[in-house]
């Protein structure tokens, strides 16, 4: 098939999507992708797809036998450009799913402009489509109006964010792609130098100490739609690259971090799907968070609390219980209203699911005729059943799950898990609705029992806490953090911190990370050496972009709202990516492969 020249004749004057009634009788062009071709053995329809829309073509034998005959080869994604009159579809034909269903357009003149393959998939029905496929082959993917959507809705996202802290005297300052391997944190993409040999780049994890640095030379508020890099293991809300809108300004305190990013979230709700957050966003320290749901990202549409029933039980004979509180344990309940239609295969499997996540056991106790049932109730005093039933409102029908451990925040974390998977099952989550806040006063650090240390909990340039100072050389696991996340829906979508703006208070912080001054200085002294120049207290937050688009646009997974995603393995299954290179180009930066990976051992 021979096809057809695009000259301006050709160039349309309305897209697929805009067709209305104003245009009645008109003539028009529409460039676009066959969709469908529904041939009626006497008149032929197909259906024109641009990124507007689609609208109904029809070919009729008695006005133009010959541009029928030619629309007989039309087969699905020809791409044509197409001129004909618009007109009212016969009464019943209308297709009210359609913006376009009440017109059609009725063909004149068309040329194909592009023949096409027959697609690997039915690109208008990928419900029952590999994943794998359609990343593939994402050129085609991306024609869906699921993707077409989700892209648009990132534009829209980026262009509010741009304008939004414009407005408010922000300016947008590039940092660099290739910079120094700081390895505290997770492992980063290395890059080899050609003009260094034996040396490497580093691609940034995020650009915290550029931005640090900016506000030491005075720029006092930037931002960044940045690219961020980490090489870790994915999962569905997590990229081998990144997008993030990254923040940071000087001369301020949480609070105005704070408000800031709830102005933001107001108005891009607002902007982009018409939804009204409600200000101010509650706000959990980090203990309440741990304490009430078991998260430091809770999902508060879930209408379940963990409590406390340690004092209830301070003087139970159950003997399990006494073990765990003469070790100085808690013991953690979660009451679940409704639970108590749950079948035993489904509690066994809840408790089967509380082991895997590292509990001893997890005992279940439902109420049902006024009485708790299940076998704890048979080992409890009728004073410590009162006591749980009068404390915790319960009514027939619910269900109690008690976790018992020394360590509280395991308790509370295997509950925290426990809650979602209850809620889920019993449809308890309110999906339609939009829960946002703020956690608060992390702690600076946590003890790696593998690297027999104290590591960040955030990043090592957090500052602590004015009034936990004094505490950062001895005894490190009371400091509390100036750190702050943005959480939606059970989903953090931010974080930030106030920074360390002081170099000695900076020296102390890496003392107690145990990284000597030698390494501080190979890693960090540039950093140093600028906070020694006069620095302004300064802070602010990073937001993922990715994530928040997947929010805003109920997908489940960040692939689905970036164009060219890698898969949960980091590849690129469309170009190949990551591929071998040519032995020249390894002798050139002086690289030379083990023999494991010369052969194609999966290395991943």
């Amino acid at each position: 098939m021979k096809e057809g020249i695009f000259e301006e004749r050709w160039r349309r004057t309305k897209y697929c999507g805009h067709v209305r009634g104003t245009d009645e009788g008109e003539n028009i062009v529409l460039n676009g992708w066959v969709r469908r071709r529904r041939d009626l053995g006497g008149l032929i329809f197909i259906e024109l797809w641009d990124h507007t829309g689609l609208v109904q073509v029809v070919f009729n034998p008695e006005e133009d036998p010959n541009l029928h005959e030619e629309a007989k080869s039309l087969r699905s994604e020809y791409v044509v450009a197409i001129k004909g009159k618009v007109r009212r579809r016969p009464e019943g034909t209308e297709n009210p799913s359609l913006e376009t269903g009440e017109w059609e357009v009725i063909a004149e003149e068309m040329v194909i402009l592009s023949s096409a393959e027959l697609p690997p998939f039915d690109l208008w029905d990928t419900d029952k489509v590999y994943e794998n496929l359609r990343l593939q082959y994402r050129y085609l993917d991306i024609r869906r109006s699921q993707m077409q959507e989700a892209l648009r809705l990132r534009s829209a996202v980026a262009s509010f964010t741009r304008n939004f802290l414009g407005a408010r005297g922000f300016i947008e300052v590039e940092t660099p792609m290739l910079t120094k391997s700081t390895p505290e944190g997770a492992r980063d993409f290395l890059v080899p130098s050609r003009l260094a040999p034996g040396k490497f780049y580093a691609l940034p994890q995020s650009p915290q100490l550029f931005k640090q640095i900016l506000m030491v030379g005075g720029v006092d508020r930037y931002y960044q739609i940045a690219k961020c890099f980490r090489d870790e293991d994915l999962r569905a809300d997590r990229q081998p690259e990144f997008t993030q809108i990254d923040i940071e300004m000087s001369f301020i305190t949480e609070e105005d971090v704070i408000e800031l990013i709830e102005e933001y979230l107001v108005g891009l709700f607002e902007a982009v799907i018409g939804v009204a957050l409600e200000r101010p966003f509650v706000r959990l320290s980090y203990k309440e968070a741990i304490e009430r749901f078991g998260s430091d990202k809770p999902d508060l549409r879930i209408p379940l609390e963990i409590k406390d029933l340690t004092p209830i039980f301070s003087s139970t004979s159950f003997v399990p219980f006494v073990k765990v509180l003469e070790g100085g344990g808690t013991i953690r309940g979660l009451l679940v209203p409704g639970g108590g239609e749950l079948s035993r295969k489904e509690l066994a499997e809840l408790e089967d699911y509380a082991k895997e996540l590292g509990a001893k056991g997890m005992v279940p106790c439902p109420f049902k005729e006024q009485n708790m049932k299940g076998p704890l109730a048979k080992k409890l005093s009728d004073e410590e059943k009162h006591n749980l039933v009068e404390q915790l409102h319960m009514k027939d029908g619910d269900l109690l799950l008690i976790v018992a451990d020394t360590d509280f925040k395991k308790a509370c974390e295997i509950l925290g898990q426990i809650r979602i998977k209850v809620a889920n099952r019993l449809g308890l989550i309110e999906e339609d609705s939009w829960k946002v806040l703020w956690v608060t006063d992390f702690p600076l650090l946590e003890w790696d029992e593998e690297e027999g240390r104290w590591v960040s909990i955030h990043h090592p340039f957090t500052a602590p806490k004015n009034e936990d100072l004094e505490l950062l050389p001895k005894d490190p696991g009371k400091v509390r953090s100036r750190a702050y996340d943005i959480v939606l829906n059970g989903n953090e979508i931010g974080g930030g911190s106030i920074r360390i703006h002081d170099a000695g208070v900076q020296r102390m912080l890496f003392e107690a990370l145990s990284i000597t001054p030698e390494k501080a200085k190979e890693r960090f002294g540039f950093l140093l050496e600028a906070l020694s120049y006069g620095t302004p207290p300064h802070g602010g937050i990073a937001l993922g972009l990715d994530r928040l688009v997947m929010l805003l646009g109920k997908k489940k997974s960040i692939r689905e709202v970036i164009a060219f995603p890698k898969t949960q393995r980091g590849q690129c299954l469309m170009t190949g990516a990551p591929s071998d290179v040519e032995e020249s180009q390894l002798e050139e930066l002086f690289i030379k492969l083990k023999e494991e990976a010369k052969d194609g051992a999966d290395v991943c």
